[in-house]
């Protein structure tokens, strides 16, 4: 069993490094399929918030890294782990992994197929890895500019989202369950840009009343507002949602200006403020 164990963490780090090769971040994850390191900070008595700033492993998918020496360091401190996660979310790749689950009971490829047809998107060719229960993994890639969160069932009943923040096991990972892989055909596939149609779908929607039909006045204040309103790590997401929805609204190139100002008193700068605003210009058809 330990020889068995040896060989398939020496696979998953040469999977993980080829990973890496291609731009993507990995950590080592164990048969369980979560990371393989654990917490340097589990047994402080009131730990505070780190993302690996101590400097320590074991910060889950801040660990994740591109660079071959980190990743052998982190793969010999867990000697244990036998298969590897993709960071999403992190450039160059901006990775969006569409989880299409089979343990729920309900056929989630044949729900992502109704959305596709009810919103009138194509799934393009692309990275696709198969899961030991049946389940597929599509690898997708968004926008910098555009902050992708995690959800369970929100698209649909049996689709997971892996975004900003989550991770995907990596193809040729050894679970207690099986061993991942790509589907014939789609290895060597660059990950293919996520369709705008469904980049929309997945991004929370604003929670701020708009009147209908709505007045230019009323509407777009509660916009900036909404905007206003915004925490760190949701600035970029929640100013994309409110100019997709001036420019949706006809009210766009007026608001502008407003959402810049309200986008830097969250903490964005002009740069990054008016970027994210040219990107839901031109995923809603129109010219920044």
């Amino acid at each position: 069993m330990a020889t068995t164990d040896r060989q398939a963490t020496t696979l998953a780090l040469a999977h993980a490094l080829s990973a890496a090769e291609r731009g993507l971040a990995v950590i080592p994850l164990s048969r369980t399929k979560l990371p393989a390191l654990r917490s340097p900070h589990r047994d402080d008595p009131a730990p505070a918030p780190c993302h690996g700033e101590c400097g320590r492993f074991g910060h889950g998918v801040y660990d994740a890294s591109t660079d071959p020496a980190r990743i052998r360091e982190l793969f010999a401190a867990a000697p244990w782990a036998t298969g590897y996660g993709i960071a999403c979310g992190l450039p160059p790749h901006h990775l969006i992994g569409i989880d299409l689950d089979t343990k729920s009971g309900t056929d989630s490829s044949a729900a992502l197929r109704e959305l596709a047809l009810r919103h009138l998107f194509t799934i393009p060719p692309t990275v696709v890895v198969l899961t030991p229960s049946g389940g597929r993994h599509l690898w997708l890639t968004g926008p910098p500019d555009v902050v992708v969160p995690n959800s369970a069932g929100r698209l649909a009943p049996g689709i997971d989202i892996r975004g900003a923040g989550g991770y995907l096991v990596g193809p040729g990972s050894r679970t207690d369950h099986g061993v991942y892989s790509t589907a014939p055909g789609t290895s060597h596939i660059v990950p293919a840009p996520c369709p705008r149609a469904l980049l929309r779908l997945l991004l929370p929607p604003p929670r701020t009343h708009h009147p209908t039909p709505p007045a230019t006045g009323g509407h777009g204040q509660g916009l900036v507002q909404f905007v206003l309103a915004a925490h760190e790590g949701q600035r970029n997401t929640r100013l994309f949602w409110a100019a997709c929805r001036a420019y949706e609204d006809g009210i766009g190139p007026a608001l502008v200006d407003p959402l810049v100002e309200a986008a830097l008193s969250t903490g964005l700068t002009e740069r990054e403020a008016r970027a994210t605003i040219a990107s839901a210009a031109r995923m809603t058809g129109h010219r920044p």
